[in-house]
């Protein structure tokens, strides 16, 4: 079987072929970092228009690089939420319309699923259960999983997420869009020590996540002290640094809960080098084991969404003919696949 899948959730156009025997067939994606640019973020707006033009030509693409024809297909997926409603609808219109032209099953993915499962396309994948942590610019979630769609939200960020955090922190220290990998490469010339900042949430128990007090912490470091590039490469290293024991701190915590040994950190600030190699330590200590996606699969991408679409294609899910966009989808709500 092959599947199309479609991700138009935020600012990535991404387009991806999957077959379930041969594996990932083509990829593409085109990133809208330079249109936000200007504007220090995303605007929703703009995301969308954008979408409208590149994703049938990036589908196009695809096939031709697949050397496919639309019959060669078994199935359409699109990314159906959560994410920027506008964005959302491109992506879920052009899906759910090629699917009804072409005549095949359209297949709605849930964004976070898909990146939930995206170390699934790695040659060396998680086998279930396994603990998931969750991160990106928009979320922040420590899931226990059991299988396909047997999710358990266990912690979860009450304000801003980790990449959030990361953006708003760097846009504080006039680094350009988009700041979060830009304030993690400006922390590798800092120094450690000179500042420490608070692991917020850590003093207490529990699985939840909190980074807008962090977020404030940085803005009253950067302005009480000088702007020069020592300086702030070293609170970009101290910020980073908490952010990241946050989060191994919580990891620690969520594996004795459940007793895994097997954990998975996907979402774009996955592709974070401190963060890696802060949780292959912990699970090293854990005699246990941790799988990321490949880099170019941790940001958003069709690829994750055909990967995901595969499975629920083959667990008989279906859209209706109805085009339908869910801008808050909790990923508790999937129907599990037996």
């Amino acid at each position: 079987m092959r599947i199309l899948g479609i991700e138009t959730s935020c600012d990535e156009t991404g387009i991806a072929i999957f077959d379930d025997e041969k594996g990932l067939l083509a990829h593409e994606l085109y990133s809208q970092i330079a249109l936000h640019a200007d504007y220090g973020g995303v605007v929703p707006e703009l995301a969308s228009r954008d979408h409208v033009k590149k994703t049938i030509p990036l589908i196009k693409a695809a096939l031709e690089k697949a050397n496919l024809k639309p019959e060669d297909l078994d199935g359409v997926a699109y990314t159906a939420g959560p994410g920027l409603v506008g964005a959302l609808l491109v992506g879920a219109t052009i899906g759910r319309s090629l699917a009804y032209a072409w005549g095949l099953p359209g297949v709605p993915v849930h964004h976070m699923e898909g990146h939930l499962l995206a170390p699934m396309l790695e040659e060396h994948a998680p086998e279930f259960p396994f603990l998931a942590l969750l991160v990106s610019g928009g979320h922040t979630m420590m899931v226990e999983v059991k299988g396909i769609g047997e999710y358990r939200i266990m912690g979860e960020s009450i304000d801003d997420a980790a990449g959030e955090a990361f953006d708003k922190t760097a846009k504080l220290m006039g680094l350009d869009y988009p700041g979060g990998p830009r304030l993690s490469k400006l922390a590798e010339h800092g120094t450690k020590g000179r500042f420490t900042f608070p692991r917020p949430m850590t003093d207490r128990p529990g699985l939840d996540f909190s980074f807008s007090g962090l977020k404030t912490f940085a803005a009253n470091t950067i302005r009480a002290n000088d702007n020069d590039d020592q300086t702030r490469a070293d609170i970009a290293y101290a910020f980073q640094e908490a952010v990241v024991d946050t989060l191994v701190i919580k990891c620690k915590r969520a594996l004795k809960e459940t007793g895994f040994k097997r954990l998975v950190i996907a979402g774009g600030v996955s592709a974070n080098k401190e963060l890696r190699q802060k949780m292959a330590d912990l699970m090293s200590s854990q005699h246990g084991e941790v799988f990321y996606p490949r880099t170019e699969f941790c940001t958003d991408n069709g690829a994750m969404i055909a990967f995901a679409g595969m499975q629920r294609l083959k667990n008989q899910e279906r859209s209706d003919l109805g085009v339908k966009a869910y801008p808050r989808w909790p990923i508790d709500q999937l129907k599990p696949i037996k």
